[in-house]
């Protein structure tokens, strides 16, 4: 029934007004007939293939649908010189629409530069992946991006509202149709139009011989329906840094339901944990050494016991990182050590620090006038640890916040006793990711 009731012109359409509305750019460029190579890139069920049917029929062009997964490069030769003729003959040009582009590795979407530059073709990429990423710069640099977005409920709702009074859908059939099982559909789809639409025709099947799709039919048509997630593409990547960046905000609702959107996608829970462990390091750090200490014990825990218990200790986890005291200082101060290195080299190491194993080595001065710290009051001594070209460099900035605090003021302590203090060089502005 999808495929029926897909629009024909521009009036049919339904969402995508940023695109679609009066005066929107996509609209313009239609009704003036100047729409050039594109690539409509948004998830399933957004109308991709239908908008470029709808292009073609509203600037008289020709439509060739071209799938990526079942056509290949050879077919695009007879695709070219068909269209030759249409413009030679007829005037008209050929739109060439071309499903799930990113199927194409990046040396077959090559060929369709030539044809592109000549103007033989009006190119239409559809693609549920990013563009950046999966379609080849050069076509890319000569295609307009346009970005699709999931339709709402409400748009989703007035299709199924059209389906029933349509007759190439249900016009007729289920004059009682309830409407909250038009709205449970809706709020189901997560934006698919095809989802919508295929399934109130399965939910029209177990409903024969009655007046009306009721809720229960709708519920049992649509089953469980998977998530929009890609584990190997940009969404599994979207998922993963807002619950990241939800944990580092401090958010634990938040980070409560990116973390659940990941399980119920099937995420690998170890691939979540080590994102976790890397957290409580870089960002929770020393603020409150006991969320890395959490975070590896989470870790043992799904090894033990699996999933789907190991959800309880992954949101243990996500609630009390999200909660602690944050402080970056660590991750800075690697970072800032790891510049200086590849700046200066390999310095020699202070004679005083280095061990004396050979009388040869102790003759040269090795581990002459180490003081040993624990020989003096508090463990503290005077005595540098850098080599001699850094002495008085600072990489460790430390911040006023949880256990740092406590680090902090034993810090100062020691350098009172022991060296002048200083503050921290290299790039203190830094804030992290």
């Amino acid at each position: 029934m999808a495929e029926r009731l897909r629009p024909r012109t521009l009036e049919e359409m339904v969402g995508q007004q940023h695109l679609l509305g009066p005066g929107k750019i996509l609209r313009t460029l239609i009704e003036a007939d100047q729409v050039a190579s594109v690539i409509f890139w948004g998830p399933p069920g957004t109308g991709k293939t239908t908008l470029g049917q709808v292009i073609a029929g509203s600037t008289n062009s020709r439509f060739v649908f071209f799938s990526a997964v079942l056509q290949g490069i050879k077919e695009i030769r007879d695709i070219v010189r068909q269209a030759r003729e249409e413009r030679a003959y007829h005037n008209r040009k050929t739109l060439l629409f071309v499903d799930e582009i990113h199927r194409f590795n990046k040396a077959q979407q090559d060929a369709f530069l030539p044809y592109v530059e000549r103007g033989d073709i009006i190119l239409i990429g559809a693609t549920t992946e990013n563009p950046s990423f999966e379609v080849n710069a050069a076509l890319l640099s000569r295609s307009r991006v346009f970005v699709l977005q999931p339709l709402a409920a409400e748009d989703i709702k007035l299709l199924l509202q059209r389906a029933l009074a349509d007759p190439r859908g249900l016009a007729g059939r289920f004059p009682a149709t309830e409407d909250d099982a038009l709205e449970f559909l809706a709020g189901q789809a997560h934006g698919d139009a095809r989802v919508a639409l295929n399934t109130l025709e399965i939910a029209a099947t177990l409903s024969t011989g009655q007046d009306a799709i009721r809720i229960g039919a709708v519920r049992e048509a649509l089953q469980k329906r998977g998530l929009l997630y890609d584990k190997g593409a940009e969404e599994h990547y979207n998922v993963i840094s807002a619950f990241i960046k939800s944990l580092r905000g401090s958010d634990p609702d938040a980070a409560i339901y990116w973390l659940a959107r990941m399980i119920e996608a099937g995420e690998d829970p170890l691939f979540i944990i080590r994102r976790m462990i890397i957290f409580a390091a870089e960002d929770v750090g020393n603020a409150d050494p006991r969320g890395l200490q959490l975070a590896v014990a989470t870790q043992q825990a799904l090894h033990f016991i699996g999933m789907p218990e190991g959800r309880i200790p992954l949101a243990q986890a996500a609630v009390y990182l999200a909660c602690a005291p944050k402080s970056n200082a660590a991750y800075l101060a690697i970072d800032r050590a790891l510049a200086e290195v590849r700046r200066s080299g390999a310095l020699p190491v202070p004679l005083h620090l280095r061990n004396a194993p050979t009388g040869l080595m102790k003759e040269l001065g090795y581990g002459d006038g180490y003081q040993y710290p624990h020989d003096h009051p508090d463990a503290l001594v005077a005595q540098h640890y850098l080599p001699d070209a850094l002495r008085g460099r600072r990489f460790v900035a430390l911040n006023q916040r949880g256990y740092e605090q406590r680090m902090g003021e034993f810090l100062n302590r020691q350098q009172a006793s022991s060296r002048p203090a200083t503050s921290a060089q290299g790039d203190d502005s830094e804030t992290g990711k």
